[in-house]
């Protein structure tokens, strides 16, 4: 069976860290095209590098938005990941470099390369794709699936009480991304926060004997430590949950089809709005992911980690 052609956008990040390994564990991963959101552009970039070095791979990285589309970036999510985004562990930079060409460029590119069969995942702030979809509308037409991370589909959010971080860093750019594509596969923070990961699992994890998890253990430490000292009980993963319904679609145990849109304004800004009773004339724009199966979600967390 063909392995699913999967371009990420993402802003690695420890949970992206984990996505990208899930990845590149179980489909062909044809580039990173990486954003500014959980830490700056130049942070996001280098941890995109250093993980495909870890991997051994040769996954073609492109830089892209260091900022949002309009407004000033809000507060990035350093306190969580640390100030590199990979838990400050002081690890050695790759040699390798960032492609010449810009992200939303690429994401053109290689949807004509791959056009019908190309899934993207989005992990970041949708800066980069909504910028695609600015210089091509018709982007949505050569791709297969689009997956998002982002929002919080009834409206409590991990940035401000209602906006989700990714969605909340750039609302701007995910009111063109979700008013511009037909239909977008949504896994949302609550959805997150229902399929969390206990910390004695993810321990386990990384004590497999295997230099990935061994170097996912050492950017997590910091991360998984924030999340026990605030009393969370377990620990939320939200992009390779995103990647998880990527990877294997039919892990979705139950979705709804509605119209999302975003707020733009006020207190609500970045939130999204769910039109949950169908009340409006709006397209349904979305296919949100309301359970998934946890067995197989964290199977294909622990064997990227060489733990399964």
């Amino acid at each position: 069976m063909e392995k699913p052609k999967i371009l990420i956008d993402t802003d690695p990040g420890v949970d992206d860290a984990l996505a990208i390994l899930m990845a590149h564990r179980h489909a062909d991963v044809v580039g990173l095209t990486i954003a500014a959101g959980n830490v700056g552009l130049a942070h996001t970039t280098a941890n995109a590098l250093k993980l495909v070095e870890v991997i051994g791979a040769s996954t073609p990285v492109f830089a892209g938005c260091a900022t949002p589309l309009v407004a000033q970036p809000p507060e990035d999510a350093a306190f969580v990941h640390g100030l590199d985004g990979f838990g400050d562990t002081g690890y050695t930079h790759s040699a390798r470099s960032t492609e010449n060409e810009p992200a939303a460029q690429a994401i053109l590119r290689l949807s004509h390369e791959h056009a019908g069969k190309l899934v993207i995942v989005a992990l970041a702030p949708l800066t980069n794709l909504a910028l695609a979809l600015r210089l091509d509308p018709e982007l949505p037409s050569r791709v297969a699936r689009l997956v998002v991370m982002g929002g919080a589909v009834n409206g409590r959010g991990n940035t401000t009480v209602s906006a989700e971080f990714n969605i909340g860093f750039d609302p701007e750019a995910a009111h063109i991304v979700f008013s511009e594509w037909p239909q977008i596969e949504l896994a949302d923070w609550e959805l997150t926060v229902r399929h969390g990961i206990d910390f004695d699992t993810v321990a386990r994890w990384v004590r497999a004997d295997h230099p990935i998890a061994r170097f996912f253990d050492a950017i997590s430490r910091k991360t998984r430590a924030w999340s026990q000292e605030r009393g969370r009980p377990q620990l939320a993963l939200a992009d390779p949950l995103a990647m998880a319904v990527a990877l294997q679609p039919d892990i979705a145990r139950h979705t709804q089809e509605h119209h999302v849109a975003i707020a733009l304004d006020g207190l609500a800004r970045g939130a999204t709005i769910v039109d949950w009773d169908d009340r409006g004339d709006a397209r349904t724009n979305a296919r949100i992911v309301m359970d998934v199966d946890q067995a197989r979600f964290e199977a294909l967390c622990a064997s990227a980690l060489g733990a399964g």
